[in-house]
């Protein structure tokens, strides 16, 4: 296991890299952009789906069973120290699939999904797509961190039908506290409000402890699901694959019904489930060490940032594995940095108004990637500004 090699994906159907000209205009960029990683996936997952490949039939397979149910509920205590109820334990193809099919289940058109913001786009896109009305508690940004404003948030929830929680979240890297958590959680159940936690970035946290949100359910336990996969953590997306808790026995059902007889997607990919299992049962050595990586990237590009662009600045989150960078200095709008980024500089990184209105002025920069490639980037961002400068001294 080494983080530092660089492995080229082009040529690989790789979204990241073969499709950059679809998001950015342009081929010739070095990219930051989506959620996955440019690192190697653990020697044991790999070795596992081998030898399930060598074996030469690939037939419909199950999800179902101790040898996953196990491997997940293991992971859980593990590296949370909690122990869901295995019969909460239900698959599912993604985790925004998950989400989507129970904001069906629990609204009905036009009824209101609340979420804070800056917030996934994914979300955006989904509550769009069925309908419903998204409502945007805003999170105050507090010298680079993060905050609720719980005032705003208990407003908006006489609104919503369902709270969309995003933990730890994506893109600003907050990892939400006990004390958070349960005052989200009574104020939904105060108002009536479901809960769908989406905790997809979990294993991915510097300072602070990942706190699974069933786990502070107590009575509204059964008003809440929770929705994840190892595809993050271990960088295997491909395979698609998820799983998700769903407490309440009706609605366990419920979801199943649409998953194996309205959408027919109840039977997984075999590589999925195998990858699952052997992620989460011999390679958590892996994740301390991505994890290590992944924060030093971080405080890198912060310290280079303050050494050679003091115009652009950023925190090191509590988690995920993305610089929040705020280029507000810069006093330029979003599209005009944009273009300098791929003009000049040749580099592409998700400009913050992707996640709402709220990111105009930031960066999310993905530094899942060898330190040589931050490095790149980072120099590749220093030359855009520099002519950026020299335009302003003109």
């Amino acid at each position: 296991m080494n983080f530092d090699d660089i492995k080229d994906r082009r040529g690989t159907y790789c979204t990241q890299w073969d499709y950059i000209k679809d998001r950015f205009g342009k081929e010739d960029l070095l990219p930051f952009t989506i959620s996955d990683m440019d690192l190697e996936s653990p020697d044991e997952i790999a070795e596992a789906l081998i030898k399930r490949i060598n074996h030469k039939i690939f037939g419909y397979s199950r999800w179902n069973h101790d040898d996953f149910k196990n491997a997940v509920t293991g992971w859980y205590e593990k590296r949370f120290n909690y122990i869901p109820d295995k019969e909460w334990i239900v698959y599912s193809p993604s985790v925004i699939y998950s989400v989507s099919k129970f904001i069906e289940m629990k609204t009905e058109k036009g009824d209101g999904v609340l979420i804070n913001t800056p917030g996934y786009d994914g979300f955006f896109k989904m509550i769009e797509g069925n309908e419903r009305k998204l409502i945007s508690s805003p999170l105050k940004n507090v010298n680079g961190r993060y905050e609720v404003d719980f005032e705003d948030f208990e407003k908006k929830c006489d609104e919503a039908k369902v709270f969309l929680l995003c933990s730890p979240h994506n893109p600003v890297g907050k990892v939400w506290t006990e004390e958070e958590l349960k005052k989200m959680i009574d104020i939904c159940r105060k108002k009536n409000v479901f809960i769908i936690s989406d905790e997809i970035h979990m294993d991915i946290v510097y300072n602070g402890k990942h706190i699974p949100i069933l786990s502070l359910g107590g009575e509204y336990l059964e008003n809440m699901i929770l929705c994840t996969s190892a595809s993050k953590t271990f960088n295997i997306p491909a395979f698609t694959g998820s799983y998700l808790f769903i407490p309440s026995e009706k609605d366990r059902e419920e979801f199943l019904r649409i998953l194996k007889n309205r959408d027919a997607l109840s039977s997984p990919s075999i590589l999925a489930v195998i990858a699952t299992i052997t992620a989460y049962n011999k390679c958590e050595y892996w994740v301390d060490e991505l994890v290590k990586y992944t924060e030093n990237n971080i405080r890198f590009t912060k310290e280079y940032l303050q050494k050679n662009i003091p115009e652009l600045k950023c925190e090191v989150p509590q988690g995920s594995y993305f610089a929040w960078i705020d280029f507000s200095e810069l006093d330029l709008p979003s599209e005009e940095f944009q273009r300098y980024l791929i003009d000049i500089g040749k580099v592409a990184v998700m400009p913050g108004l992707t996640y709402g209105e709220e990111g105009r002025y930031f960066l999310r920069f993905n530094v899942a990637c060898s330190i040589k490639k931050v490095q790149d980037g980072l120099e590749r961002i220093l030359k855009a500004v520099e002519h950026i400068r020299n335009l302003k001294n003109i």
